[in-house]
């Protein structure tokens, strides 16, 4: 590749003949073009261009932090009769007098640098100049180094602008004056020395590609001797590497053209991320860090300020629109809009004012978008100050700026309130030791090595130095440089970047050492294999190495081949009134962002940042709905009573779960507090106090019947079946203690499992007791034979039958359907903890056999209304069942109405249950009670017989005489019943093996006086 592209370029280097053949530190000899010079002529400022203020480009870093001002130079120059003309054909500046001076200097001049760049000629009556006049610094050595620096200002008129003073003559000298130190230590570089060849791009990639041109001649001239050496008596040194250039869009045109050449390339200024990419800029490093890195920290600073809608300027080039690109990903990545987006132009031009206040005008079309991100050049950036300015819209903005423009006075100075409150990164860099001191010692008479540093010591002091030659930017100033005029750091303002500068020839210094140490294995001196260095050996060293730099910091690249990512951020304040000044306020540290926020403030007294969003964050409760076409800007909603705004989608509304409702600001549901019926309640203590009422009474009525266990009154009850039916009225009264109890999955299989129980076993038993009657009085009536299953042992058997039947069927539904306590939702406020079973209706299982029990009962109450009144106990069972159906018909509706009171729900049913087991007692033992407590007389066989169908045995053993067969069925029951004795009327046949019942045909006829 190289051999085929070598040709080509000596060509374009016979072409253009003003590059100079020679070696490094030799001068130039007189060119074919020669002019005079005279330091009489000035132009007039009406036809030239005026100088413009410093600055530095795009991709480049900014000054030190420094409040001492930047050199003035005139506005305005004496007029002459000198004319400027504009000849797109000749791309010089050229200082011609109408007739050449006596005492003329003859100057040789370049070519010209490019046919697309037009120039001004400046006519002249005294003398004419070539401008730029090309120069090098050189530092003679064994290896050299090139170097690429923007010693001269970009201008869009001409090729090269006014002297750089920071950017350019500094980073030139903290260049040698490195290799000065480098050279001092002998035993760092063994047995060679490192020399250097610097060129002035003047922060333009066509003419700085022009200018490294020069760098790539000595590895052309070595490739093959006999073919390509024009001169045979010239030999050139080979570039080993170069330092530079500053501006990104520079280097990519250099890193292009050594690639070819394979010669490294160490940028100290150039931060672009495209040159990140190795594929095309693989023999590309840098000692600063990518703006990768600088984006993502104003990114940073961005989302730490709660901005969500910014605007974008950028500048329009390589450092500018790679950086745009990164930014837009980055914030899409935070959820940060961009709402204006705007270009600043760079390479196509200078803008004008206009130009300036147009975008202003467009950020000002949206005025929610406070802050803004700045990524340009400080030449650039104060037009856009200027124009905020005319637009009186200092209080608009806030302003997040990139390394190109902060800490420029060119920027803040005029423009401070418009500046005030911006945060700018930097990358972090320290002094470098003994510069200060080294450049503040130097004169135009002690450093000649330096080409324009008398250039730079007129710009600085005003004054015209004797013998130099003479520039466009030279002319109006006002006397002559005496030479002992001082710098001092007063009236100098220094870079503070210049660490990249030196840490960019430390790494080549020690890469140059680790590779002489392997290649020439500790020989003293320069080995063959290192004349020339291989570009790819050196490449290789030059990633791996380490060191600490002469500002104390220690270096190495990245896997990326950029410095550390270590930023400052820095802050421009109003320190007291009318006092303005960048300070320190945070660092970006290898990723992490540290920022003191106490310490910003973007207004005097207003320490809180601005509010950059398009639209106000919705109030508590409320839901997004986004425009159209925008992400960042929405109208808000109310949600509903019982919405909260989805957790993680902000556009739609939540419906909270059942059992539960939105807090107070409706940001999440809160669970309804559980509702059942507490035992400390009213409603359970009415309860419970009327059940243990009915407990009481129901203890004393078995006490009674159990002190009076023999006699006839509990005998013709039923015995046994009373027993039962009292332990069923006070299961019934039990059951209310359970109700109340808080509902649990025992709880509720108690309440479930009890309530059926207690009503079968009291209606088991009265059933039983109304089917023994109907059965010896119906049998009495038929036939003579005693009727079966009417023994006490029988009836409990029956009744156990009865009963058992509801046991089997709680069991069944037990199994099908397991009790459970759960949270019933009867309305949206509700949250009851309940039994299933009271959900559904379930109960009615429970109840259900009970009903038929209810159901028979009182048709037997019915069919057994018309027996003798003694025997009559259905009578009272049937009222018994009449006022239990009444007492739940009317509890059926109260329970189903009151499902969202709880309370009531459970009281109504306990006090129905305890009711009915009240009616119960009342109805069937309240008579008995009273003829046991009250009528004791009354308690005796005989009372238990109707008069007119008693036979009381006299002493003429009469008989009341009565209908045979009604004599024969009640006496015969009354038997059976256990009332009349068990030999009463007999003369003859059997009698009862119990002593309870007799054959009703037996019984005695009516006799005779």
């Amino acid at each position: 590749m190289v051999r085929m592209l070598t040709p080509l370029i000596l060509l374009l280097l016979a072409v253009h003949p003003g590059t100079p053949q020679h070696s490094p530190g030799t001068t130039h000899p007189p060119t074919t073009e020669t002019v005079s010079l005279s330091s009489a002529s000035s132009p007039s400022p009406s036809t030239t261009t005026a100088p413009s203020p410093s600055s530095t480009p795009a991709g480049s870093t900014p000054s030190v932090l420094s409040s001492s001002p930047s050199p003035l130079r005139p506005a305005d120059a004496t007029p002459t009769a000198s004319v400027l003309t504009l000849t797109p054909t000749t791309p010089t500046l050229r200082l011609l007098s109408s007739s050449p001076a006596p005492n003329s200097t003859l100057l040789r001049s370049e070519r010209p640098k490019s046919p697309t760049v037009a120039s001004a000629v400046v006519v002249d009556e005294v003398e004419g100049a070539v401008w730029p006049v090309k120069r090098e610094a050189v530092v003679e050595g064994d290896l050299v180094l090139g170097g690429l620096m923007m010693v001269h200002e970009r201008e869009d008129s001409i090729t090269c602008g006014p002297i750089m003073p920071q950017g350019g003559v500094q980073a030139l000298e903290a260049m040698l004056y490195t290799v000065d130190r480098v050279n001092e230590d002998r035993d760092f570089l063994p047995g060679f020395t490192l020399g250097a060849y610097v060129l002035d791009d003047c922060d333009k990639d066509t003419y700085g590609l022009e200018m490294a041109v020069d760098f790539i001649k000595g590895s052309i001239s070595n490739i093959d001797d006999a073919e390509f050496h024009c001169n045979k008596t010239q030999v050139r040194k080979v570039i080993s590497g170069v330092v530079g250039a500053a501006s990104s869009v520079t280097s990519i045109q250099v890193a292009n053209l050594l690639r070819l050449f394979k010669i490294p390339q160490v940028s100290f200024f150039s931060t672009s991320p495209e040159l990140s990419n190795k594929q095309r800029f693989e023999y590309f490093t840098r000692t600063i860090p990518s703006d990768h890195y600088q984006v993502k920290a104003m990114v940073d600073i961005v989302g730490r300020m709660g901005w969500k809608y910014i605007s974008i300027l950028y500048e329009e080039s390589n450092y500018g629109i790679k950086a745009f690109e990164e930014l837009e990903d980055l914030l899409a990545t935070k959820n940060i809009c961009i709402a204006i987006k705007e270009k600043l132009v760079k390479d196509s031009g200078v803008a004008g004012e206009h130009a300036y206040d147009s975008i202003v005008a467009k950020l000002l079309t949206k005025p929610r978008a406070r802050g803004a991100i700045i990524f340009g050049s400080d030449q650039e950036v104060a037009g856009v100050m200027r124009a905020v300015r005319r637009a009186n819209a200092t209080e608009n903005f806030s302003w997040i700026g990139s390394d190109g423009w902060s800490a420029r006075n060119l920027v803040s100075d005029g423009n401070e309130v418009e500046v005030e409150g911006t945060l700018s990164v930097q990358p972090q860099a320290n002094p470098v030791r003994g510069f200060e001191e080294y450049f503040l010692s130097l004169t135009v008479e002690n450093n000649k090595r330096n080409p324009w540093f008398a250039e730079f010591w007129e710009a600085h002091f005003q004054c015209h130095y004797p013998n130099s030659s003479r520039t466009p930017y030279n002319q109006n100033f006002p006397g002559t440089c005496t030479g002992q005029e001082t710098l001092t750091k007063e009236n100098m303002a220094f870079e503070g970047q210049l660490q990249f500068v030196s840490d960019a020839v430390m790494a080549f210094a020690h890469a140059l050492r680790d590779m002489h140490r392997d290649v020439c294995h500790g020989r003293h001196g320069l080995c063959d294999a290192m004349k020339p260095t291989k570009g790819t050996e050196l490449l290789r060293y030059l990633r791996k190495v380490e060191f600490e730099g002469l500002s104390g910091d220690n270096f190495r690249f990245d896997p990326q081949g950029d410095g550390p990512a270590r930023y400052n951020i820095i802050h421009f304040k109003q320190v007291s009134q009318g006092v303005f000044r960048w300070v320190r306020v945070g660092e970006y540290w290898e990723g992490e962002l540290r920022l003191n926020m106490s310490e910003i403030q973007f207004k005097l007294g207003h320490p809180q940042p601005p509010e950059s969003v398009c639209s106000l964050e919705c109030e508590l409760g409320q839901a997004k709905k986004y425009l159209e076409g925008e992400s960042c800007c929405w109208h808000c909603f109310n949600c509903t009573q019982y919405q909260i705004r989805h957790p993680t989608d902000e556009t739609q509304c939540l419906l909270c779960p059942q059992g539960t409702v939105p807090d107070q600001r409706h940001t999440k549901c809160e669970p309804i507090p559980e509702e059942y019926l507490r035992a400390d309640s009213g409603w359970a203590i009415g309860a419970m106090a009327f059940s243990a009422t009915g407990i009481v009474v129901t203890a004393l009525v078995a006490g009674v019947f159990l002190r009076h266990h023999d006699t006839p009154v509990v005998r013709a009850s039923g015995r046994e079946l009373s027993y039962i039916l009292l332990l069923g009225i006070f299961l019934c009264y039990a059951m209310t203690f359970i109700l109340v109890l808080k509902p649990s999955d025992v709880v509720c299989g108690l309440q479930r499992f009890g309530a059926g129980f207690s009503f079968t076993v009291v209606y088991a038993a009265l059933l039983t007791k109304t089917n023994r009657i109907s059965r010896i009085f119906n049998a009495g009536k038929r036939t003579a034979k005693r009727p079966s299953f009417i023994s006490p042992r029988s009836q409990l058997i029956i009744c156990t039958g009865l009963t058992g039947f509801q046991v089997l069927i709680n069991a069944v539904w037990m199994v099908v359907s397991p009790p459970s306590a759960v949270h019933h939702y009867p309305t949206r406020d509700d949250n009851l903890l309940v039994c299933s079973s009271s959900v559904n209706a379930s109960y009615m299982i429970s109840f259900s056999y009970p009903i038929v029990l209810i159901v028979i009962c009182t048709l037997y109450a019915v069919l057994t209304r018309k027996i003798p009144e003694a025997f009559n106990e259905s009578k009272y069972i049937g009222f018994t069942m009449y006022t239990t159906c009444v007492i739940w018909l009317a509890f059926v509706p109260i329970y189903f109405s009151t499902a969202n009171n709880i309370a009531i729900r459970i009281t109504s049913m306990s006090v129905t249950i305890s009711m009915s087991a009240t009616v119960t007692v009342a109805c069937l033992f309240t008579p008995k009670l009273y003829i046991i407590l009250v009528r004791p007389e009354r308690n005796v066989r005989q009372s238990m017989m109707p008069v007119r169908y008693s036979a009381v045995r006299g002493p003429r053993h009469q008989s009341i005489s009565g209908p045979t067969g009604v004599t024969s069925s009640v006496v015969g029951a009354g038997n059976l019943l256990g009332v009349l004795p068990p030999n009463h009327g007999m003369e003859s046949g059997s009698h009862s093996d119990a002593g309870h019942s007799t054959n009703a045909a037996m019984l005695p006829r009516h006799e005779g006086p």
